[in-house]
């Protein structure tokens, strides 16, 4: 037995999804095609996830919760050093972004496929750019922001122009080029460094 087939039905459908709503969208990939991919029976999919939005939004939260993970991780690098933190975060982004597997952010994909604003697959995006956001603007009070709000928008719309900006020439030029941007927003929004 593969060790794919020993997973558990809903693991193996999660897996599955999360592989095909991130390289080809939500709405483009039918519950027939994670059914065949998963290897699971059409009741299985169905007793795990009543609706394929039910799917959508378990991926969601399954993409957020190891977002934060990922986010947690590179805060522990330079658990003193807000500004620091802040560069780490966008050199690993500008790495992901030359990584063959790179589809731009699945949050904003997300709110792209669905207009709709009473959609359940949306509010958990919306709340999830709202979290980063929020984390954005205590980084940036950490760091000595004169206005953290304002600098924390600069830094999620720096963040949505590196997602949409698509694979790059190579992983050390996207974060040079990342980081050289966040220092230009760190420089002109925060008080200068006691010497």
């Amino acid at each position: 037995m593969t060790e794919t087939a020993q997973k558990p039905a809903r693991e193996r459908i999660l897996e599955t999804a999360t592989d095909l709503f991130y390289r080809e969208g939500i709405r483009s990939v039918g519950v027939d095609t994670i059914i065949a991919r998963s290897g699971v029976a059409k009741m299985s999919l169905y007793r795990n996830f009543p609706s394929k939005d039910d799917l959508a939004c378990a991926w969601l939260e399954d993409t957020s919760r190891r977002f934060w993970g990922w986010w947690d991780g590179i805060m522990a690098r330079a658990p003193d050093e807000p500004r620091a933190r802040i560069e780490a975060l966008f050199a690993a982004l500008g790495k992901w972004r030359a990584h063959p597997a790179f589809r731009g952010c699945p949050f904003i994909n997300t709110l792209i496929e669905y207009r709709d604003t009473a959609h359940p697959g949306r509010a958990i995006a919306e709340a999830h750019q709202r979290a980063v956001r929020l984390r954005f603007a205590e980084l940036a009070a950490a760091a000595g922001a004169r206005d953290a709000d304002r600098l924390a928008e600069q830094l999620m719309l720096l963040l949505h122009g590196a997602y949409a900006g698509g694979p790059c020439a190579s992983a050390e030029e996207a974060a040079r080029t990342l980081v050289g941007a966040v220092d230009a927003l760190l420089d002109a929004g925060c008080q200068p460094a006691a010497r």
